[in-house]
């Protein structure tokens, strides 16, 4: 443009003093003959050298303020949103340049703020426990946040860019996504992985037709734990219903036999009565167990810790259940540690859990057996453990003994009239006063129940 400009001023300058020249030579003269354009030549010459350096000058003034913005748009395009241009000396390109430093600011605040606002957006996104997908043109993820980085198994970092069959080998995924492309609308699915570990996803697949062709939205959750927890449900409350079905069934039985007459006979009245009772005690037992376990896995069990010393424990509990193994000719023994130690706990906590592992000890151990009650100081705590000689638990029922309802031998245990939740409450009791519980077996030696709790300062 610089040289263009500079050409025509010169051409201007040139063509202007000849014009000017012949007619001063056609004046002087008086006549005009074809030796007046030899005769000018020598002005057009000079006028040609003077007018370079004025034709140079206003040329270069002329294209300075429109190199400068030129500069400016380019710096513009690159993202530099803080350079400012002056526009020269001429009051039109001032004003060019007043109007662009203004366009630069306000797209400079403009940029700022949409990038505060996706910023905001990623965080929010990656703070979400949803996994969000969102992929484009070929089906290239252009975002991903953690969660579905976990849900799907890939680095979110390393996935943009990449088609998503290829950083998210399931298939299930795939299709739902390609469903939901091919017909426009959205498509909820319910997908199970079942391997390398057995999980469940919900999925919702949206698509951005408006956006570009093969771009949707992918939102997805992991249920793996919400059907679990429904599974227990559905587990407990059938359990539930099992196990009040016997006591009522016996209930109904005998009711409807006294109302038949048997009420009217004293011989056949009394074991009808006495089997309502026993049913009566075991309806009661169990409902007992079931407020007292919900009360505690609800957290609305209120514990006053203090220091318990464990030997007044064990010496309380085992006298409340000496007639039963006496009857069985079954001895109670206590291992006392050395000194005195006291566990930092509640106390009706630590007597229900000495009543329900001893209760079971002498439940389950046949006649003749013996039980063993001791404790040590393991160091951060106590461990109190109860041993049984009985028949012992086999290895694949040792991990589920403390669950609801969960019985080794469950026609033995109904006979014997558990209710199936001893142990599942002192799972839970001890681990609301932060301790620990196991069971160790031998087939045909014994059971040992430890229990670890906080130990409380020596008295």
């Amino acid at each position: 443009m610089f040289f263009r400009l500079f050409l025509a001023f010169l051409a201007f300058g040139v063509f202007t003093s000849a014009i000017v020249g012949v007619l001063i030579l056609q004046r002087t003269n008086g006549v005009w003959t074809p030796s007046l354009l030899i005769e000018v030549l020598p002005i057009v010459v000079v006028a040609a050298s003077l007018a370079i350096g004025p034709a140079w000058f206003f040329a270069r003034n002329f294209v300075k303020p429109f190199a400068e913005i030129r500069a400016g748009a380019e710096g513009l395009a690159q993202g530099d949103y803080r350079q400012r241009i002056h526009g020269g000396v001429w009051r039109e390109t001032r004003e060019l340049a007043h109007s662009f430093n203004e366009m630069s600011e306000r797209l400079a605040e403009q940029i700022n703020r949409l990038d505060n606002e996706r910023q905001h957006l990623r965080a929010i996104l990656d703070g979400m426990a949803e996994g969000v997908v969102a992929v484009g043109q070929g089906q290239r993820v252009v975002f991903a946040n953690d969660a579905a980085g976990l849900i799907l198994e890939f680095d979110p970092k390393t996935a943009i860019g990449r088609p998503l069959y290829e950083v998210s080998r399931q298939p299930a995924v795939q299709l739902a996504l390609e469903q939901a492309v091919r017909s426009g609308q959205a498509n909820r699915e319910e997908i199970e992985f079942k391997k390398p570990v057995p999980r469940f996803l919900s999925l919702y697949v949206a698509p951005l037709a408006e956006v570009e062709t093969d771009s949707a939205i992918l939102v997805m959750n992991d249920t793996s734990e919400l059907r679990r927890l429904e599974r227990l449900r559905q587990e407990f409350v059938a359990n539930v219903s099992h196990e009040l079905k016997t006591p009522l069934a016996v209930l109904k039985t005998c009711v409807e036999a006294l109302m038949d007459g048997a009420i009217e006979e004293p011989e056949v009245r009394g074991p009808f009565l006495s089997q309502i009772a026993e049913a009566g005690d075991r309806l009661h037992a169990l409902i007992l167990d079931l407020l007292s376990l919900a009360r505690i896995e609800s957290g609305e069990e209120l514990f006053t810790f203090e220091e318990i010393p464990v030997s007044e424990m064990v010496v309380a509990c085992l006298d409340r259940h000496r007639p039963r193994a006496e009857a069985k000719r079954m001895p109670l023994e206590i291992l006392a540690a050395t000194g005195s130690l006291t566990v930092w706990a509640d106390e009706e906590a630590v007597g229900q859990i000495l009543d329900n592992l001893v209760d079971n000890a002498v439940k389950y151990t046949p006649e003749g057996g013996s039980i063993r009650v001791s404790w040590i100081d393991s160091g951060e705590g106590v461990c109190l453990s109860v041993a049984d000689t009985g028949a012992g638990i086999p290895d694949r029922d040792l991990l589920r003994i403390f669950e609801r309802f969960y019985r080794v031998d469950k026609a033995r245990s109904r006979e014997l009239g558990g209710t199936g939740l001893g142990l599942s409450i002192v799972k839970h009791l001890v681990q609301a006063m932060r301790g620990t519980v196991k069971a160790t077996s031998q087939m045909g030696k014994g059971t040992t129940f430890s229990v670890w709790l906080p130990k409380g300062p020596a008295v």
